[in-house]
């Protein structure tokens, strides 16, 4: 065996010494390629699939076995070499060596300044959050959800662009011809570019109504004429429950109008109907009273951003003046704080001898008319 496999004597010993740390850095290799791929692995399918299923780890180990022959291959002929035998056949000691300082160096560097770029842009990415986040206000929080879910798209979308073009370039200089790769991802995006127009106008729109901060979740918004909650923000869709319980689903892209009626603050507008023969003044200071009160109150005077706005007298109707009144609260505890008002509207009004107003119909009777 040993005749036909080296040139000149060999012996176990020797070839024992080539043998041992070639497979130690071949194993060596597969666990590092093997921990690389368990993380991609982990980042495809997150929670849906756990690391111990037969479906990742049949992967796993094909990757450990795979890495772990193609090094040993790989290296083993440049071991006997450096032990000093003379083997017949496999790849020399000078050959890795000239394809090293050829190629080896571009792909090292080309590794480097991806993950340079990888870690750079999550870097920015997190700096991002953090100044849109900051404050004390109350919309603090929402801010940073929706600055967390706008980084972690920025975050994936440039690290897959990143690492499959840093591929591409190794694949380039370990002499794979990548014209065919790229002639044919060209191929396919312009087939998914036509078959696909709705939902890549519907994610456009969707990343920009996230990034121009429209909507955001519970917020109380009108899509399309439908007013409800705002459940659900996706990058393709828009989740909206109105007040019977329905949930309506709108694609982005097919969002024509949209009122954000909780942004930053709501009001709550009252239009107060009073009889004719009362002075409009006073019910104005009566329901200004009733505003600072609630000012007051420590439970919904947090709730309260300004004092009670009387905006006057608005329409005349049949038999009544309608005041228009309203009232600054913060996002979704208006309709809370306007039944509360409404309460103690009504209860003013009777403390003050102040009426309701109510319909007047006046019946002539004619002396001498008939009965009939």
């Amino acid at each position: 065996m040993t005749p036909s496999l080296f040139r000149g004597t060999a012996s176990l010993q020797t070839i024992l010494l080539a043998v041992i740390p070639t497979l130690v850095l071949a194993g060596l290799a597969a666990f590092v390629m093997g921990r690389l791929a368990r993380r991609a692995l982990q980042a495809v399918v997150g929670d849906h699939l756990s690391l111990s299923s037969p479906l990742v780890r049949g992967p796993l180990r094909l990757v450990n076995l795979a890495t772990f022959v193609v090094c040993a291959a790989l290296l083993l002929f440049p071991a006997f070499e450096l032990v000093g035998l003379r083997p017949r056949t496999g790849v020399s000691l000078t050959t890795i060596a000239e394809w090293a300082f050829a190629h080896g160096i571009k792909i090292l560097v080309i590794g480097l300044l991806a993950y340079a770029l990888v870690r750079a842009t999550a870097l920015l990415v997190r700096r991002f959050e953090h100044e849109v986040s900051k404050g004390t206000s109350l919309d603090a929080l929402e801010r940073a959800k929706r600055a967390r879910t706008l980084g972690s798209l920025v975050s994936k979308v440039s690290t897959v662009a990143i690492t499959a073009s840093a591929v591409l370039m190794v694949l380039n200089e370990f002499g794979v011809n990548i014209t065919p790769v790229l002639t044919g991802a060209g191929i396919a995006g312009l087939a998914v570019g036509f078959g696909a127009q709705t939902v890549v106008r519907d994610v456009i729109s969707g990343f920009f109504m996230i990034l121009e901060d429209q909507v955001r979740v519970g917020d109380s918004a009108a899509i399309n004429g439908t007013g409800g909650l705002v459940e659900q923000i996706n990058l393709r869709t828009i989740v909206l429950r109105d007040e019977e319980g329905t949930v309506h689903v709108f694609p982005n892209g097919a969002i024509t109008t949209l009122a954000n009626r909780s942004k930053d603050f709501s009001y709550y507008v009252i239009t107060l109907p009073i009889p004719y023969h009362e002075d409009a003044d006073r019910v104005s200071e009566v329901l200004t009273g009733v505003g600072a009160e609630m000012q007051k109150d420590p439970h919904y005077g947090v709730f309260i951003l300004e004092p009670i706005e009387i905006m006057g007298v608005d329409a005349f109707a049949e038999w009544s003046v309608q005041i228009k009144l309203r009232i600054k609260t913060v996002p979704q505890r208006q309709h809370e704080v306007g039944r509360e008002l409404r309460k103690r509207i009504r209860r003013a009004l009777d403390q003050q001898g102040i009426a309701v107003p109510f319909p007047d119909r006046l019946v002539a009777v004619r002396e001498g008319a008939d009965p009939k």
